[in-house]
């Protein structure tokens, strides 16, 4: 339970439909005081027990460190995906289940699909490990969460509802209003530990330092590599497809000019516009970043082919059947949210890079993404995740 408007229907479908309900609001440090009480006016309302759970440590070690870290090494986090992966769905499912509870609901816009086996249509404890179960998109495609809900694995859906699937927002908001539930009206904002601008937080809590920033010329070799027909043929080299930074020459090519000087490179994401102050002379784009030498490159043209890739490299990668498809994959893949879904080639060739500490716990498998139509300004550190169709099926964090 949240306060908000999602959360509270959701609480009030189930109820309606005759489940045995507690609320658990999250407390994780960054003044809900507000929205907790919203949540139990709501809990109030609909007569079931509210318990205020603090989760503020947890939150802070896996959410709000991993997002900073991830900036001081020149990746663009997405936060709400830790969250989910760790807080959310990781501490917050084990401790409903210490309680004794047999799902854990959500406000999610996102659907699950249970398969039940042959002459079993007990929906119980005993029966719940022996369910398949698949995640799709929510009807509301403009609302739909299944981007950030990747890292669910078999287990864990099997426990979980997401009774706001086959909902719009709008049906939300009226159900809401007909049974005049209490809840906040102000809608969540994308980062919740945020309470003002994303570049105040990262300039109060990273030493930031000032650097040139360069303006490249247009690159003459957008996409050196053809697209692969055969895959079964094909056998990759030792050395990895060239990148948008190995493709630019570094930033040396063609002599780019300084016209500028940078506030800090964590400040600036892969094809970003706004905050990129030239002093008249713009509007210009980041185009890379280079944290040896605090350089930041932007390009004059929003189109430039600079900003463009046919690929790249994935890793701590989640299949949500818990077990790897058959390669090569063709699907489509979302690397950014709200990005549209396009199509591409997912194979898991030798990608001879020396792994991080990261991904070696976590196997140290990456995959080659091959779109086939150049995708603008893929940015590491955010999650392709890979679709067929509505269904997900899995993902993984951009590294290249």
């Amino acid at each position: 339970m949240s306060g908000g408007v999602d959360s509270s229907v959701t609480a009030w479908l189930l109820k309606k439909t005759g489940y045995d309900l507690i609320g658990i609001f999250m407390r994780l440090g960054n003044n809900q005081e507000t929205s907790e009480a919203a949540a139990r006016r709501v809990c109030r309302q609909l007569g079931i027990k509210f318990y205020p759970l603090n989760l503020a440590r947890q939150f802070k070690k896996e959410v709000i460190n991993y997002f900073l870290s991830s900036y001081k090494k020149g990746l663009t986090p997405n936060p709400c995906v830790k969250c989910n992966q760790t807080i959310k769905f990781g501490e917050l499912l084990k401790i409903v289940k210490q309680l004794g509870a047999d799902y854990l609901a959500t406000g999610h816009y996102a659907r699950l699909w249970r398969e039940f086996p042959i002459f079993n249509f007990q929906f119980s404890k005993n029966t719940n490990t022996k369910i398949n179960c698949k995640l799709y998109q929510a009807r509301d495609k403009s609302k739909d969460q299944s981007y950030f809900l990747y890292n669910l694995t078999p287990e864990q859906l099997r426990q979980i509802l997401f009774p706001l699937g086959g909902y719009t927002k709008e049906q939300v908001r009226k159900i809401a209003r007909q049974a005049k539930l209490p809840y906040l009206t102000k809608e969540s904002q994308d980062i919740c530990f945020l309470a003002g601008d994303h570049n105040d937080f990262l300039k109060k809590k990273l030493k930031l330092k000032k650097g040139k920033i360069i303006a490249l010329p247009p690159d003459p070799h957008p996409n050196p590599l053809p697209f692969v027909a055969s895959w079964e043929r094909e056998k990759f080299s030792k050395k990895i497809p060239l990148s948008c930074e190995e493709r630019s020459g570094g930033g040396a090519r063609g002599g780019g000019e300084v016209i500028g000087q940078h506030q800090g490179l964590p400040l600036y994401t892969i094809g970003q516009r706004r905050g990129v102050e030239i002093g008249g002379t713009g509007p210009y784009y980041v185009a890379r970043t280079n944290y040896k030498t605090n350089t930041l490159y932007v390009v004059k043209d929003g189109d430039n082919p600079v900003l463009y890739s046919d690929k790249l490299i994935t890793s701590d990668i989640n299949w949500i059947s818990g077990q790897k498809p058959k390669f090569p994959l063709i699907c489509q893949a979302v690397i950014r949210y709200r990005h549209q879904a396009v199509k591409c080639t997912v194979i898991q060739p030798p990608l001879n890079l020396p792994l991080s500490k990261g991904e070696k716990k976590s196997g140290g498998v990456r995959y080659l993404v091959r779109f086939f139509e150049p995708q603008r300004a893929i940015t590491p550190g955010q999650s392709a995740v890979f679709y067929q169709g509505n269904e997900v099926l899995g993902g993984g964090i951009i590294i290249k």
